[in-house]
Formats: C-alpha cells, sequence, structure tokens
C-alpha cells in the first residue's frame, strides 16, 4: 500500500482534507493517508493517523525574505501585465517599535538590491536555504526517513511553514506536491513553495498558474477542484427547517437571510452593513413581510464591533458563532470542526440568500440554489485612502465573473429593499450566472473533488 502524507503545515487545510471524504476515498484505492501535522489539531479523534510535528518553528528571517520575494513578484507582474491592481495587494511595512523598525529597513535594501529576474532567483533560493537550517527541517527529515512516504502533499502553498517539509522531502527524493488553496491566492503572489505537482480548482486556476509563474509545466497540473464546498452536496449534513429552527431559537414563522461577515481588515464596514439590513427589514416587516437575520461572523473575528448593532436589532438580527474551536492563545490556533461545515451548510440551506462583501461565500450559497448579494457601497465618513469597496472589487479573481449579473449588487442603502425581495426569487439571472461563475472557478462536478485528487495522487505514483 502507498504512503501519502497529507502536510498540514498550518490549520487551513484541515476542512479539505481531514473534515470531506477525501481518506475514505483513499482508503478505498487501497492509499495510505498520514496527516503530517504541524497544527495543535488532533487528528486521532477523528480515527486517522498522525506524524506530529514538534519543531515547527521558522528561521527568524525567513519572514522577511518572504515580505521581500511577494514585493518583487508584485512589482514583476505589475510591469508584465501593465496592470496597477497587483499594487493593492502590497500592505505597508510595519514600523511600529524598533524590531519592526530594523525588519522593514532590512526588507527594503533587500528589495532595492534585487529588483531583477535573477535578483529574485537569489531571494527564493535564499529562503529555501534559510528553511533547511532550522531545527524544523532536520525534524522533517528525521520523520521522512522513519515513515517513508510515497509522496507528500501540502494542503495549502501561501504559508512559509510549508518550505521546511517540502524541502527535506525534495532532498530525500520523495515527490511533492500542493494544492492551491484559494481562488484568489495566485494574483497576489502567495506560491511559496516548488513541488513536482500542482492541485488546482479549475482549467482558469491552471491559466492562472501559467501566467505568473511560467517556469512551471503544464503537466506539472492536475485539475481536481477544491474539496471545500462538497459538505453543501451531503444531505446527510441537513437538518430538516423544523430542527433547524428549534436547535438555534429562530422564530418558525420568519423567513431568514444569511449575513456573512469577513474580518475586520476586510471589510470594516460590515456593522454598517448589518446595521442597514436590519433597518431595511425593519421597515419591510412594517409593510407585512417577516424577515430575520441569521449573522455568522467571520470565525477569527472575535471583536466587540457587532455588538451595538446586534443589541440595538435584537428583535430582527440572530447570532450564530461559528463552531470552530480556540485550540491555544493565537489566533491562528482557532481551529475549524466538522460541526461548523455543518452549520454553515444549514444556515444557507434554511436561508433566502447570502448577503457579504465579495467572498467566495456566493459558491457556498449557489451549491444550495442561493443567491448573494454584494454590499458596494463606503460608510459616509469613510477615510478612502485607506480602505475602500472599489478597491476590493477591482482585485484580479473578480474578473472570473462571467458578467456583473452573477451577484446582486447592493450599491447604496436604498437598494436593499429592492435586493433582499429580488433575493426571494428561486429562478432569477443571478441564479444562472451564479452557477456559471462556479463552474468557471471550481471544476465540475464539484462534489469530486476529492475522487479527482485521488485520481490525480495514483497517476503521479504509477
Amino acid at each position: 500500500m502507498k504512503k501519502i502524507f497529507i502536510l498540514l503545515p498550518d490549520g487551513v487545510g484541515i476542512k479539505n482534507f481531514a473534515f470531506t471524504n477525501f481518506k475514505k476515498i483513499a482508503t478505498s484505492n487501497k492509499l495510505e493517508i498520514v496527516y503530517w501535522n504541524n497544527t495543535v489539531f488532533d487528528l486521532e479523534k477523528l480515527n486517522a493517523k498522525q506524524v506530529t510535528i514538534f519543531n515547527g518553528k521558522l528561521h527568524p528571517l525567513t519572514h522577511i525574505y518572504k515580505n521581500v520575494r511577494k514585493h518583487l513578484e508584485i512589482s514583476e507582474n505589475t510591469k508584465r501585465f501593465n496592470d496597477l491592481v497587483y499594487k493593492n495587494y502590497l500592505f505597508p511595512l510595519n514600523t511600529d517599535g524598533l524590531k519592526n523598525k530594523i525588519r522593514s529597513t532590512l526588507t527594503r535594501f533587500l528589495i532595492k538590491n534585487n529588483k531583477s529576474e535573477k535578483g529574485l532567483n537569489n531571494i527564493i533560493n535564499k529562503t529555501y536555504e534559510l528553511e533547511r537550517n532550522t531545527a524544523y527541517y532536520h525534524t522533517c527529515v528525521a520523520q521522512l526517513k522513519e515513515h517513508k512516504p510515497n509522496l507528500v502533499l501540502c494542503t495549502n502553498q501561501r504559508t512559509s511553514l510549508a518550505i521546511a517539509p517540502i524541502e527535506a522531502a525534495k532532498s530525500l527524493g520523495i515527490k511533492t506536491a500542493c494544492f492551491i488553496y484559494s481562488w484568489d491566492n495566485l494574483p497576489k503572489a502567495m506560491l511559496l513553495i516548488e513541488t513536482d505537482y500542482y492541485f488546482v480548482w479549475s482549467e482558469y486556476m491552471e491559466k492562472e498558474l501559467l501566467k505568473y509563474y511560467p517556469h512551471i509545466k503544464k503537466e506539472q497540473i492536475y485539475v481536481t477542484g477544491t474539496p471545500q464546498f462538497e459538505n453543501h452536496f451531503d444531505a446527510e449534513n441537513l437538518l430538516s427547517k423544523e430542527e433547524f429552527y428549534q436547535k438555534y431559537k429562530l422564530n418558525k414563522e420568519r423567513q431568514y437571510f444569511l449575513y456573512s461577515g469577513d474580518d475586520v481588515t476586510t471589510s470594516p464596514n460590515d456593522p454598517l452593513y448589518i446595521e442597514d439590513i436590519a433597518k431595511t427589514i425593519q421597515n419591510l416587516n412594517n409593510k407585512g413581510y417577516n424577515f430575520g437575520i441569521i449573522f455568522r461572523r467571520c470565525p477569527v473575528d472575535f471583536s466587540t464591533r457587532f455588538d451595538k448593532v446586534i443589541e440595538k436589532y435584537e428583535e430582527i438580527i440572530v447570532p450564530i458563532t461559528p463552531a470552530w474551536k480556540q485550540l491555544g492563545g493565537m489566533w491562528n490556533q482557532v481551529m475549524p470542526t466538522i460541526e461548523d461545515m455543518q452549520l454553515q451548510a444549514n444556515c444557507i440551506h434554511h436561508t433566502l440568500g447570502v448577503l457579504n462583501l465579495g467572498s467566495s461565500m456566493v459558491f457556498d450559497a449557489i451549491a444550495h440554489n442561493k443567491t448573494c448579494a454584494y454590499m458596494n457601497y463606503d460608510a459616509p465618513d469613510a477615510d478612502l485612502k485607506k480602505w475602500n469597496v472599489e478597491k476590493i472589487y477591482n482585485y484580479v479573481h473578480f474578473r472570473s465573473m462571467p458578467s456583473n449579473q452573477a451577484v446582486f449588487w447592493v450599491n447604496k442603502p436604498a437598494d436593499i429593499e429592492q435586493t433582499l425581495l429580488k433575493m426571494t426569487k428561486s429562478d432569477t439571472v443571478q441564479h444562472q450566472e451564479a452557477k456559471k461563475w462556479f463552474s468557471i472557478i471550481n471544476q465540475y462536478p464539484a462534489n469530486q473533488a476529492s475522487v479527482r485528487m485521488i485520481d490525480a495522487i495514483k497517476q503521479i505514483l504509477s
């Protein structure tokens, strides 16, 4: 039986590779799945085999070199494609405190002195060299020698913590692959590891990978789709409407919309949007409708920024907290659960539609044949130099939208009423266009991603 190490450098890949049918399908294909685990989540609780990495720490300079690489790649893409939108993916360097000032000064120095293709390659090679000199790397080498996997599959390509394990595998001649984790990662210069093979969501993402990284060859890429949407197609995850309403103390006479929150950096206006929607629903209910809002916050947003609006509109807004678990003191030690995947599916299934700021929830929604509305206006007193919605929707990944009608656009508070009423319809242009968008961004059928991944692994091993 061939042994596959599923590398979890952080918690983001757990949902895709531990909470889906991925392991079950692999086992039925005579593949042994072992989770190579650098998280605080105990996979043995899921009756899964794991090898725990106990010393997963980066070289002190790796974070600096990662930032330098990103700046150089973004600068190169801006020039190559004559498109200033890429500059929006860069954040100001942190200069708070002496330590950050030193880091930022070194970062600027390295950027200035490596503005060429050769310079970028030097930075990449130096990053890998730094990681090969860590205790983390040597721990990885020792574990690979002991367990002898046939393939190491990294669950996401965007974290520096993946570099040492992948470099360790390559040093021992073990085949490597990585999964491109999110639909917006490639334009953002977030490919931090180099592997033998790459798993992508769609042919659209395959073209992106070849566009941004021309040294990668088409034969190294497998179009698999992403497992993150598979739970929406499993009827066993869904409660009846009566069970769902009773469990979360919802008004059984009322129909709800789902507001899906972002983190405070992505959408600082979320409390404003929720209040504007709540005001609108209050007015609609006075006209004889009976609507409410289920509010699902971003799982790693523990701020109090929503408290006032929830209290003010407690008759309208029902917060349902994501079922993630805090397994440590850091934000990145908040881990997803199987229960939360089921909760998310039920929140969509039993509501009329989803409202949020430009997230991939549009695809989760259409999996349940529900439409999504994108909030598309700024706060009246906003400092538009720091943040604005135009910047958000100019990001490259929104160019994959087949038409502007794939979502409803809420361009001002006065648009909310008609948008909500349109979202109650079961067959709109937005339904059809969102389905097209989903098929562009993710391989069809969406519930077969794990099957396609296992097929790709078998091809690689053969």
